[in-house]
């Protein structure tokens, strides 16, 4: 069994790392509001950011296992500012212009509630780095 982790470690530590965390999600939400939404699992936005968390996790063990000098370890870190900003930047712009819409719509009342634009798309700048706190963590960790 550590033999598998060991082989697949850079497939294992994200993919585990995704899943609790949006698992955290819907348990947050439960606590929260009092009911499941299971939306949350397979949804983006929210506290942390589990995108920020995948791509440092996966930098993180490539650096550590392969080596900060080497070509995969820039392409990785490279991939994950990339990941990161587009969460905080550009998909946090798209789910605040889908607010500003569903507002409008709900003015002419011409769709209902299941049609609205997705708003939970981006992050904010602080979900997007303790995503990435959590991933550095993980990363060193395993």
């Amino acid at each position: 069994m550590i033999e598998f982790f060991n082989t697949y470690k850079f497939l294992i530590v994200p993919a585990v790392l995704w899943f609790g965390i949006q698992m955290f999600k819907v348990l947050y939400e439960y606590f929260k509001e009092g009911k499941w939404d299971f939306k949350r699992f397979m949804g983006a936005g929210g506290m942390p950011s589990s995108h920020s968390a995948v791509v440092v996790s996966l930098a993180t063990l490539i650096g550590k296992y392969v080596g900060l000098e080497s070509p995969i370890f820039a392409l990785s870190a490279l991939f994950a500012f990339i990941t990161m900003y587009d969460a905080a930047g550009v998909r946090r712009a798209v789910g605040k212009q889908a607010h500003i819409l569903n507002e409008v719509v709900k003015e002419y009342k011409k769709m209902t509630p299941a049609e609205f634009l997705q708003e939970k798309t981006g992050h904010t700048p602080v979900q997007v780095a303790a995503g990435a706190l959590i991933g550095l963590i993980a990363g060193l960790i395993f």
